[in-house]
Order: C-alpha cells, then structure tokens, then sequence
C-alpha cells in the first residue's frame, strides 16, 4: 500500500548533507526538532533548504543550528525571516548534556545529516562525527570501488 504525500504519518526527507558523510566519520545520531517561523516552514515545504555549511553548537544549556539557510518564501505578504539566522534545536536535556560532553573532546563536532518530515513536523537528524583527514577519505574510495566491483560480479556469477 503506499502512502498519500499529504498524509501526516509519512516521512520523507526534505535536505541531506552529503558533504557531512564524505568529510567525517559519524559516531552517533540524534532526532531534534527545530524551531521554526510559519514563513521558515513554507520555504522549507518549497524545498528552498540547504544544510550544506551547517553545524550544531550547545550554548548555555541549549542546543543552536548555525548556517542552516533557509531561503525567504517568495508569496509572504508581510513577514520575511532571516535566511541564516540561528536556530534552536528542541532536544531532551539529559541529551543535550551527552552531546557537549562528547563535544568537549578534542575534534569532535555536531553535524546536522539531514532534515526531515515525521508526523507533519521538521526534524533534523544530528551526527557526531570526527574530522576525516585525505588518506581516510581515499580509503573509502577504494573501499566503496572494491565493493561495487564485487557486487558486479557476483551479480554476473548468479545469472
């Protein structure tokens, strides 16, 4: 059976940053929610998002998204928001206090993955990742070649 777009239960995803997998290795992930303007959400259902530059911080107990543009919704008659103003992330606090411990480590970072829709809201899926330096970013290179080639032939094999 498949699911009606506008249904409320589905989950689709909305942005992903891709450059976030290539250039850190992910320990953990968490779902936060975000806090958002009406106009923010308009924009977003438009797809005017880009999580590309976009980083996490925990500040003064509370989680924050820096860089997270949001295009302004072109049709608002009077409210316009800020494209990259900062945004809090809406996360228990027992998981906020995990996350700045792990933060405390030297080059550890907090990513924003990819944001999402759960149950007609927008929630952003945050990584813990380390840094990967060129050679880690090769060897995964060689490591995802071996293995599309292995795929082709055992795919060929079974024929």
């Amino acid at each position: 059976m498949v699911r009606a777009l506008h249904c409320r239960s589905f989950m689709s995803d909305i942005a992903n940053n891709r450059k976030a997998r290539r250039d850190f290795l992910i320990s953990d992930k968490y779902e936060a929610g975000i806090e958002l303007k009406g106009t923010e959400v308009k924009s977003i259902r438009a797809g005017q998002v880009h999580l590309s530059d976009a980083f996490a911080r925990v500040d003064k107990g509370e989680m924050w998204l820096y860089n997270c543009d949001i295009r302004p919704y072109e049709q608002s008659s009077h409210e316009f928001h800020i494209p990259l103003r900062n945004r809090r992330l809406l996360l228990h606090k027992k998981e906020i206090r995990r996350l700045q411990i792990a933060v405390d480590q030297k080059g550890v970072t907090l990513i924003p993955l990819r944001l999402y829709w759960k149950n007609g809201r927008v929630k952003v899926e945050i990584g813990v990742g380390k840094g990967k330096n060129q050679r880690d970013q090769r060897e995964d290179l060689k490591k995802r070649v071996q293995d599309r080639e292995i795929e082709r032939e055992m795919a060929r094999f079974n024929k």
